[in-house]
């Protein structure tokens, strides 16, 4: 008799796995149950659905040979079974089947299984406040709330909406909304910055300044107390403690959480935060029950504990992991390192591994660095300038995190992905120093990048370069009174210089990079003194001439007035 193997979950990787082990084992009896109608589709690409970047909903639900994936498809193509608007209720664990009901019909049944793959996935978080059930109010959990969100657009119905969440799903719909649809979006987020736990401030603050010369009104800090219905009974109004913004459309992007509650009835073993607990075959408690994609806990590779991942890159991963055990392949899945992408109309934000603020939580001695090197040849036409951070632990010298931000391409990408390759590796600062990067001068720079990165935490972690943070330099640039011996010593061109000179009087000092040399005993002693240039290259090598002549009260701004530009402080010089 062929092995029944039965999947619950029919979008990232249940079908992955169902279609490679069929695959793998062609005889095998193959079923996925969804409770939805619509399958096999790219959830990730929702918003650019929205946006118009994708014309047509079928093209998320599409094979790169433009064959839709619908029941007809996984039959004829693959041989796979699917019963779609069927809900699983239950697993019965000694008789080895599941428990379903027709979710039109309310017909109930049971399938009998060998081998089950829990592929649940995650559900959105709903705010606990008044209102969420309005009509107007969307989650973005399917391909139906997308249809319904682009139906009310294309009618000409939103003049205003407001997005409650800043993670990556609600910035793509903040863009969506504002780039091609014109509508006003304020995007609100109860973290003091977008994107918590994913980036760090500055990195944070230049997408949020980037999207606010956009259009898109952002406010952080700042959390939905309620949503107020108008007279028809659909909402009109987002009201925070600071203010009430009128809406003619709500999106919650508050995250989301794994859909654990089959497993859990089922008695098999759940994370205390909730997701699957499986081993590195993905298998659950129960040694004939396999668990991928959004439901399950993982186990970040940079610090070692279980963490949540909710994406298709790594449900399609997984998927592909649970075929081959069940086909008797041994295969596993050790873990994530955390990675990311995003574009925000001409801008990408990147990241891989820990933050900052994150690596220290965790316990690591952790220092970062930032650079603003250019993403290509200097003298090349479209050269841009492209900001990375690595952080990295100082006794150990491990890389634990990366990120980046640049112009919308592959520039920051390509780095990305090359640090999230060492991170799951445990890469030093040593390593990044010398990995190989393919060169050519419209890609890249002779000296890349992220090597140049490393070379400048490397001076940090073996002492030969002082630092001043930018959140540091920030706090002392709104308030004297922070650090009120603190003056800048600013080594860029005179008329860079001007508008600071003239805002900022005695607090600033100009004396060209190349005059140093000649001219540093104009420095008033007794100055904790911040070296300023364009990208803190220049900066670190006047604190090295500076401290050879026994002027040592310097610090280097890290990114330096690269980064700063582009998160456009109120303190900046009219």
């Amino acid at each position: 008799m062929s092995t029944r193997i039965v999947i619950i979950g029919g979008v990232a990787a249940g079908p992955k796995t169902a279609c490679r082990v069929k695959r793998l084992l062609p005889e095998a009896q193959v079923t996925i149950i969804d409770q939805d109608t619509l399958i096999s589709y790219g959830g990730c690409g929702i918003p650019y659905y929205v946006s118009g970047d994708v014309s047509d909903e079928q093209e998320l639900r599409a094979t790169s040979f433009h064959m839709v994936r619908d029941e007809r498809f996984f039959h004829d193509a693959k041989g796979v079974e699917t019963l779609t608007a069927t809900c699983a209720t239950a697993i019965d664990r000694k008789q080895k089947e599941v428990l379903v009901r027709n979710v039109t019909t309310g017909k109930e049944d049971r399938i009998p299984y060998d081998k089950l793959v829990l592929a649940t996935g995650s559900r959105p978080n709903v705010l606990p406040i008044p209102g969420t059930d309005l009509q107007g109010v969307f989650v973005i959990s399917d391909m139906h709330q997308a249809i319904a969100i682009k139906a009310r657009l294309a009618k000409g119905e939103v003049g205003k909406a407001v997005v409650i969440g800043g993670g990556a799903i609600g910035i793509e719909m903040a863009e969506a909304f504002t780039d091609l649809w014109g509508v006003e979006t304020t995007l609100i987020e109860f973290m003091d910055q977008l994107l918590p736990n994913l980036l760090d401030r500055p990195f944070a603050g230049m997408l949020a300044q980037h999207m606010r010369d956009k259009g898109v009104t952002i406010y952080t800090g700042e959390g939905a107390q309620r949503l107020e219905a108008g007279d028809q009974g659909q909402v009109c109004r987002v009201v925070t403690a600071k203010r009430t913004l009128d809406a003619d459309l709500v999106v919650m992007a508050a995250g989301v959480r794994p859909r654990d509650e089959l497993a859990r009835s089922a008695g098999l073993l759940v994370g205390p935060r909730g997701g699957i607990v499986v081993n590195n075959r993905l298998q659950t408690s129960d040694p004939d029950i396999y668990a991928a994609g959004d439901c399950v806990e993982v186990t970040s590779l940079v610090s070692g504990r279980k963490c949540y991942a909710p994406l298709g890159s790594i449900a399609n991963r997984q998927g592909r992991v649970v075929a081959d055990n069940l086909a008797g392949i041994f295969s596993t899945f050790e873990g994530v390192v955390g990675s990311f992408i995003m574009k925000a109309f001409e801008v990408c934000v990147g990241a891989t591994g820990l933050t900052l603020d994150s690596a220290r939580r965790e316990g690591f001695d952790a220092a970062a660095v930032i650079t603003a090197q250019s993403d290509r040849a200097h003298f090349f036409p479209q050269q841009a300038i492209m900001p990375l951070q690595m952080v990295f632990d100082r006794r150990s010298r491990r890389v634990l995190g990366v990120q980046g931000f640049g112009p919308m391409g592959d520039g920051v990408l390509a780095r990305i992905d090359a640090a999230a390759a060492l991170l799951s590796k445990g890469g030093t600062i040593d390593d990044f120093s010398k990995l190989e990067m393919a060169y050519a001068p419209p890609f890249s720079t002779a000296l890349d990048a992220l090597n140049a990165t490393a070379n400048v935490a490397d001076n940090l972690a073996a002492g030969r370069l002082r630092y001043c943070s930018i959140d540091d330099f920030q706090a002392w640039m709104r308030d004297a009174a922070v650090a009120p011996d603190w003056m800048a010593l600013d080594v860029r061109h005179p008329k860079e210089v001007q508008p600071f000179l003239d805002t900022y009087g005695d607090r600033w000092l100009s004396i060209p990079y190349d005059q140093v040399r000649s001219r540093y005993r104009e420095i008033p002693a007794g100055k904790q003194l911040i070296i300023i240039c364009d990208a803190c290259t220049r900066s670190y090598e006047i604190q090295s001439f500076l401290d050879s002549v026994g002027c040592t009260n310097t610090l280097g701004l890290g990114g330096g007035f690269n980064v700063i530009r582009r998160l456009k402080p109120d303190w900046w010089p009219k």
